[in-house]
């Protein structure tokens, strides 16, 4: 295929990031599946979405490791038709394992494949701006949830199982987009690679100097663990909100209608997704630490702004907590992306990236305990305080890491 110019394909990437991104909507897609089947615990709800964030991982890795043998179209192209399998199965759920097969299993494995073939493959069209392209192309991946949640809340029917049509329907536009898609999915030669870095402009700041490896080498390093631990508890930390936002809103503001609801909730997504382009953009221009210092603090400001909303039933000082929460949840993911490229190289990318996005497995659970949380308190404040707890520890792994 011929080259395009490079923005086309950051492009491609956001919306192909947007639409898998919609497995991060959960808290919004399963109301009516909730309204549904009412003998179903909050636990066990959650844990459709932190099986879905275990396949996500596995589906990463393993997408990263078939890259080194397969085209990559050929895994964007296994994406889409997971995903409509996986939603086909789910919209015909009368059980919580059909559920948890359909949308869990196979969805979450297809967004994993899908989240690994664009960061990894679009991103080297950018080895000057690592941090930014990170940024932009992750916003699409925290944007998807707010998107389709509106639409999903705007055109679901509104009759007992009418979910289960909506579910239909984004299985086919996925496979659809996707199919189509992976056509677009080529790595840059060597000369355009060479040629970029030669016009890279360096800013002033000192740049820690990363090494390049491959994953074995790169677990026996203390500084990924201390990265993996501090993933771990925000990427926890900002799961359990993700998964509990709405009936937080619920909690704080009595007889709110849905549509407010999802409105509010979905300024999660979208101050994720602008949060994954300014704190990848300052990855690039102040560097690795005083980046992950950002975001530590903003994120301990947001949570003790979400218990003061408690407290006040001040749906004003939610919302702005909201805000706050979203942008440095987004800040992990692009930090993410940025950290294993400028540590430990761009050769072992694929694979490395999608090592450190394992994370997301024990992270996961941040949900499911936010669940049980709030099946043994009946109060979503439990969430904020595991949050707390979790940003606390993180700031110790941020000041542990040193350069490889």
């Amino acid at each position: 295929m011929k080259r395009l110019n490079r923005w086309i394909y950051a492009v491609i990437g956001v919306i192909v990031l947007l639409l898998a991104g919609l497995i991060y909507a959960w808290s919004v897609l399963v109301i009516p599946i909730a309204n549904e089947f009412t003998n179903w615990s909050h636990t066990s709800l959650s844990l459709t979405f932190t099986i879905c964030m275990t396949l996500f991982c596995i589906g990463g890795l393993i997408g990263g490791i078939l890259q080194k043998k397969i085209d990559v179209k050929i895994n964007v192209w296994a994406s889409g038709i997971l995903f409509f399998v996986g939603f086909f199965i789910a919209s015909k759920a009368q059980n919580i394992i059909t559920l948890y097969i359909g949308y869990g299993v196979l969805a979450g494995f297809a967004s994993g494949l899908a989240y690994n073939s664009v960061m990894s493959t679009m991103s080297k069209w950018f080895p000057d701006k690592q941090g930014l392209i990170s940024g932009i192309l992750l916003m699409g991946f925290g944007l998807g949830s707010f998107i389709i949640g509106k639409v999903y809340q705007a055109y679901t029917p509104s009759t007992i199982g009418g979910w289960r049509i909506s579910f239909l329907i984004f299985g086919v536009i996925l496979a659809v987009v996707l199919i189509i898609f992976g056509f677009f999915f080529v790595k840059p030669d060597e000369d355009f690679i060479l040629i970029v870095s030669k016009n890279k402009k360096e800013n002033n700041i000192k740049k820690e100097v990363g090494i390049d490896i491959d994953a074995k080498q790169m677990i026996k390093r203390s500084s990924f663990w201390f990265y993996f631990v501090w993933a771990i508890l925000l990427s926890a930390s900002g799961l359990a909100l993700i998964s509990q936002a709405s009936g937080i809103v619920n909690e704080i503001a009595k007889n709110i209608d849905a549509s407010s609801v999802a409105t509010i909730v979905g300024l999660i997504s979208i101050c994720n997704g602008i949060g994954r382009v300014i704190y990848g953009g300052m990855f690039d221009k102040f560097g690795r630490l005083k980046t992950m210092i950002t975001v530590v603090v903003v994120f301990l400001v947001s949570s003790i702004l979400l218990v003061l909303a408690f407290n006040t039933k001040s749906l004003i000082i939610l919302i702005v907590g909201f805000i706050l929460c979203g942008a440095s949840y987004g800040g992990v993911t692009s930090v993410n992306s940025a950290f294993i490229n400028l540590f430990y190289g761009a050769t072992n990318y694929p694979v490395n990236f999608s090592i450190v996005n394992l994370n997301l497995i024990i992270a996961s659970f941040g949900s499911t305990i936010a669940g049980m949380l709030y099946d043994y308190t009946g109060s979503y404040i439990s969430t904020t305080f595991l949050m707390i707890g979790g940003i606390i520890c993180s700031f110790i792994c941020t000041i542990c890491i040193k350069r490889p």
